[in-house]
């Protein structure tokens, strides 16, 4: 099957930056670029939602709000523009009820917004239904997307367990000589079926949203090919070159039908992120597909687009080795890789698997694109969320734990219920691999540490996993065997407080800054804090001459005698549950601190009473610092 038109949606100024440089892309760098935008006949831009609203605020303290703003005013409705949303995590890290994604769709149409992609990262229909609802009740286009995931490894795969079943084999018995192989959940049926029941709500596009990019060519061609025939809505492939398929996947699923392809413009493309279009261009060209792009503006960008790459250079990890620079619009290709582009058509159309991959992988190498990364390719993990564990642990100064807790990633899917790995799944799973990894390290039983949000997940609290957890392991992280659905009665409001420090103005100003509050309340609290802050100074300038600033006091330091607490692992303090004065019992809850975006309550692992408290609010500590000291 062939169509001879083919849509884009483009990820650069989102999943693009995300996936490759931790979403570390600023607003004064994006507006030089928009103008550009306006005339290069996208179908879709992706330009909001994921991890947008967070990492503006947490990293580049800027508003998520404004950034939709600008990106609506300079594309004047030339090209549809769309977000990314969790479903009923919606940008967020734990589920939310319907009035917080209603206020959060409706003030982002009214912001610009067209087309809102709404995925779960359980697959679980019940957490899309709402939404899908909302968005084309507000006058949005719904987009469901489908997360593809794989069955684990059958090598790793223990023995039936007495009672036989997959449950048992995944959790339960000794591992056998050659242990039976494990029904399989994530069959072709499997993704249609979602992809029919998103259809039935009222999804006006259905994507295949490969995040991690684990669909080989022959899954593209299978899928793409039975959703193209028992779906009415359009079909989107979006896909990552993390593990080496991208390329060749995304040629499969255009030789296959698919509606809409998502792409990168060359130098934030590739790698962890998904295919260029250059490299597409290539490829339609040869195949007679027309693209309803205007490559000439791609150019413009382009050529913009290093330099912006360039600024990014603290979270680039290939920023000594980029790939060379090309225009297919002029650029002329050596015979040989000429004849490779040929040879990757030839082995898509026969559906010959091993030739494609061979001929794309030796097309991105002459380009100089990243080789496939096989420590990604064993843990199944997505770029984004690869790059980000980098660039936490950087943070945190762990770069060392790196490598064992990609390793371990497998290992807590499987525990957790094979989720599939995309935001926030992918981020739990992550940060609990960290943990993991620390706990091997210092010789502590596994879970030793385990992160609220992995005690919600467990719980059962973020939906119907793929596969159950097991009871007992459900006991051991969480306290019950029982599972327990989210309950959206127990949402409480955040407190908009009056700062009477800053003149007595409440904390969110508006509506909008309000819905910061409720969706990400620890950055947002920081955020609109130093908004408060910089408008009070500014009214104070204007009525006061300058004054010399008070001496600073230098604060003597206490030398620590006394037993302490210490951090398990790097990370900001955000509140305490005690104070000097009072007396803890070892297991008792002292403190709540984020580490790699989640947050973890921390228990004392001694009895006594509270001496000092050595680090405060919103400090960042580090790996084994003392934070709380004992008399």
């Amino acid at each position: 099957m062939q169509q001879k038109k083919l849509r884009f949606r483009d990820l650069t100024l989102r999943d693009g930056q995300q996936s490759l440089f931790a979403t570390r892309l600023s607003q004064g760098v994006i507006d030089g670029l928009l103008p550009l935008y306006e005339n290069a006949g996208f179908y879709i831009m992706e330009v909001w939602g994921g991890a947008v609203p967070d990492s503006v605020m947490r990293y580049l303290d800027e508003s998520p709000w404004n950034r939709l703003r600008k990106f609506s005013e300079a594309m004047k409705g030339k090209s549809l523009l769309s977000a990314l949303s969790r479903g009923r995590n919606l940008f967020g890290y734990v589920p939310y009820p319907d009035s917080v994604l209603k206020g959060f769709y409706q003030e982002a149409i009214a912001n610009g917004l067209n087309v809102m992609r709404i995925f779960d990262a359980l697959n679980d229909i019940d957490n899309v239904k709402e939404s899908i609802k909302l968005i084309n009740e507000l006058g949005g286009i719904a987009d469901g997307a489908v997360c593809y995931t794989v069955d684990p490894k059958s090598e790793a795969a223990p023995a039936p367990a007495p009672k036989g079943g997959f449950f048992s084999r995944l959790f339960g018995g000794k591992k056998a000589e050659a242990p039976a192989e494990p029904e399989k959940i994530f069959t072709d049926q499997y993704f249609v079926d979602k992809a029919k029941a998103m259809e039935a709500l009222g999804a006006k596009i259905i994507t295949v949203k490969d995040m991690a990019g684990l669909v080989t060519p022959s899954r593209a061609a299978s899928i793409i090919s039975r959703l193209k025939n028992e779906i009415k809505v359009p079909v989107d492939f979006h896909t990552h070159c993390t593990p080496g398929y991208g390329l060749a996947s995304s040629l499969m699923a255009i030789v296959n039908g698919v509606d809409i392809l998502d792409t990168n413009i060359w130098w934030f493309g590739g790698g962890s992120a998904a295919p260029a279009i250059e490299l597409i261009y290539v490829f339609c060209k040869k195949l007679g597909i027309e693209m309803e792009v205007n490559m000439e503006a791609v150019g413009q960008i382009r050529d913009k687009l290093l330099d912006a790459r360039k600024t990014l250079a603290a979270f680039d990890l290939h920023k000594d080795d980029m790939q060379k620079a090309f225009d297919p619009l002029k650029d002329t290709l050596p015979a040989e890789i000429d004849a490779l582009f040929d040879k990757a058509i030839a082995c898509a159309k026969s559906g010959d698997e091993d030739g494609l991959l061979d001929a794309c992988h030796k097309i991105e190498a002459y380009f100089g694109f990243p080789k496939p990364n096989e420590i990604v390719k064993f843990a199944e993990v997505p770029g984004g969320m690869y790059s980000n564990m980098v660039a936490q642990l950087k943070a945190l100064k762990s770069e060392d734990l790196l490598e064992d807790a990609m390793k371990l990633i497998p290992k807590v899917r499987r525990d957790a219920g094979l989720v599939p790995l995309v935001t926030p799944t992918s981020q739990i799973v992550g940060s609990q691999a960290v943990f993991l990894a620390i706990d091997r390290k210092k010789g502590n039983p596994d879970y030793s540490n385990a992160s609220n949000q992995f005690i919600s997940l467990v719980k059962g609290e973020y939906g119907k996993t793929p596969v159950p957890v097991d009871p007992a392991f459900r006991e051991k992280i969480t306290g019950s065997p029982v599972e327990k659905a989210y309950d959206v009665s127990s949402y409480k409001k955040p407190e908009n407080p009056v700062l009477e420090d800053l003149g007595g103005v409440k904390l969110a100003s508006n509506n909008e800054e309000y819905l910061l509050l409720e969706l990400l309340p620890n950055v947002a609290n920081g955020f609109l804090r130093r908004r408060r802050q910089e408008e009070f100074d500014a009214a104070k300038a204007a009525q006061a001459p300058a004054a010399e600033a008070p001496a600073a006091v230098v604060e003597e330091k206490v030398a620590v005698t006394g037993p302490c607490l210490k951090a398990p692992m790097g990370g900001r303090v955000i509140e305490f549950k005690v104070k000097p004065g009072d007396t803890v019992k070892a297991g008792d809850t002292v403190l709540v601190y984020e580490a790699m975006k989640m947050e973890n309550d921390l228990a004392s692992d001694k009895s006594g009473t509270v001496k000092r408290l050595l680090v405060n609010v919103d400090d960042v500590m580090s790996t084994d610092q003392p934070i709380i000291e004992f008399e």
